[in-house]
C-alpha cells in the first residue's frame, strides 16, 4: 500500500503538471485545443446553448458565494471549526484564481461569439475552479456520514464537469482554461486540507447521525 504522504505529493506532482501544460501549451496556436473548442461550441438559440447557461450560471461567483457562506454557517451552528477553514478554502483560492488570470494574461477565445458575457481574462477558467473549489470543499467538510461521504463528491464533481465544460460550448474558454482551472482547485483543495488536517472521517461518528 501506497503511504499517505506519498500519495499526497504524487497528486500534487500530477496535478502540477497537468496546470503547467494546459497554461503553457494551451490558446488558439495550440491544435487539440483550437479543434476540441470547434466540437464543444453551441448555438446560442439551441437547447445545447440554453443548457450551457443554465450550467454556467451555478458556477457563477455569487451563487458559489452563498453557497459557501451557508455552508460555514451550518459549520458554525453545529460548532465546527471547518467553518473557517471552508471559507480560507473558498476566497483564498478566488484571489489565487484571479490573480494567475492577471499574471499569464491570456486573451479569451475569439473563434466564435461569446454566448454569455466575460470581462476578465481566460486562463485559469474562473468558473471551473471556483466550482472545483467550493463544491468539493462543501462535500468534504460538511459533517455527514462517512457512507454517504463518496456521493457528496461525486454530486460535487459531476456540476463540476458540468460547469466547466459549459464555459467552452458558450464559446468563452479554452479548453485547457477549462481543465487548468480544475487542476487548479483541486490542487489547492488538496493542499488545504493536508495543510490543516482536516479529513472527514475525524468526525465523531454521533456528530453524523
Amino acid at each position: 500500500m501506497i503511504p499517505p504522504r506519498s500519495r499526497f505529493w504524487a497528486a500534487l506532482g500530477v496535478l502540477l503538471i497537468v496546470w503547467l501544460a494546459c497554461w503553457a501549451l494551451g490558446g488558439r496556436d495550440f491544435g487539440p485545443d483550437l479543434d476540441l473548442y470547434r466540437r464543444l461550441y453551441v448555438e446560442g438559440d439551441s437547447q445545447l446553448g440554453r443548457n450551457a447557461v443554465v450550467f454556467t450560471r451555478i458556477g457563477n461567483g455569487l451563487v458559489l458565494s452563498i453557497l459557501a457562506l451557508l455552508a460555514a454557517g451550518y459549520l458554525v451552528m453545529r460548532r465546527k471549526r471547518r467553518a473557517a477553514l471552508l471559507l480560507i478554502m473558498v476566497f483564498g483560492g478566488r484571489f489565487l484564481v484571479e490573480l494567475q488570470k492577471l499574471i499569464i494574461d491570456r486573451p479569451r477565445p475569439g473563434v466564435s461569439p461569446h454566448l454569455v458575457a466575460v470581462d476578465t481574462y481566460s486562463f485559469p477558467s474562473g468558473h471551473a475552479a471556483n466550482a472545483m473549489i467550493t463544491y468539493l470543499a462543501i462535500a468534504v467538510l460538511l459533517p455527514v456520514k462517512q457512507r454517504n461521504r463518496a456521493i457528496a463528491v461525486g454530486i460535487g464533481l459531476a456540476l463540476v464537469l458540468q460547469v466547466g465544460i459549459s464555459r467552452v460550448m458558450l464559446g468563452v474558454h479554452w479548453p485547457t482554461d477549462v481543465i487548468g482551472g480544475w487542476a487548479f482547485g483541486l490542487l489547492w483543495i488538496i493542499i488545504c486540507m493536508r495543510l490543516a488536517s482536516a479529513r472527514p472521517d475525524l468526525e465523531p461518528a454521533t456528530a453524523l447521525r
